[in-house]
């Protein structure tokens, strides 16, 4: 497998991570952490951080170009408080994130893998989902976003599933919010008003 790709702050130069990382260090200040899984072409996760400065947003897509157009556009705008990991989520968020320490993990329009044999890929297993249950500390949020129904009801029963609260009760998908950052995907359909499926689970508390 190959090292995960950090970002070198001071530039566009990727580096192998080889341990995981100090991230009051790594951004320079502390404040909530939250992770974005699959951040595509940036959209939601430039958007977020600029409205949230106070937020350490680490955003994997394991799309080489995706990736470091939205590293360099970061840069661009001058944000302090986004880095992008080039990389497999599923493989290498065990390893840089230690249990209880995520405040928010987001999960918008992953990909469907619509061939049955392709199911695998998907990121949303039972194993996975109780992984992330542990990252996330107790009051911590899983915001997750698509555009297929079916995909929608499977994932949510498996998050439900592995230990997630849903405040609206089992099964039930979240409403719009004016106030969430919606992804480039998301923008499109929002003009289009064809259905998004939401859920915002919460991780209890002990």
């Amino acid at each position: 497998m190959r090292p995960a790709l950090l970002p070198d702050p001071v530039g566009l130069k990727f580096v192998p991570l080889e341990a995981p990382p100090d991230w009051d260090a790594e951004f320079g200040f502390t404040g909530p952490l939250e992770l974005e899984i699959g951040s595509g072409a940036g959209g939601h996760a430039l958007e977020y951080c600029r409205r949230n400065p106070g937020v350490r947003f680490v955003a994997f897509e394991w799309r080489k170009k995706y990736a470091r157009d939205t590293q360099m556009r970061a840069e661009k705008a001058g944000l302090k408080n986004l880095r992008v990991i080039e990389s497999d989520a599923r493989f290498v968020v065990p390893r840089i994130f230690a249990p209880g320490s995520l405040d928010v993990i987001h999960l918008q329009f992953p990909d469907p893998w619509w061939k049955r044999s392709h199911a695998k890929r998907a990121v949303v297993q039972p194993d996975f989902a109780k992984l992330m249950l542990g990252l996330l500390k107790p009051g911590g949020r899983f915001d997750m976003r698509t555009d297929v129904q079916d995909r929608a009801v499977a994932m949510l029963e498996i998050l439900e599933g592995a230990g997630f609260h849903n405040p609206l009760g089992a099964g039930v998908f979240h409403p719009y919010d004016p106030e969430e950052v919606p992804s480039t995907r998301e923008r499109r359909y929002l003009a289009s008003a064809e259905p998004v499926y939401r859920a915002r689970l919460v991780k209890a508390a002990p």
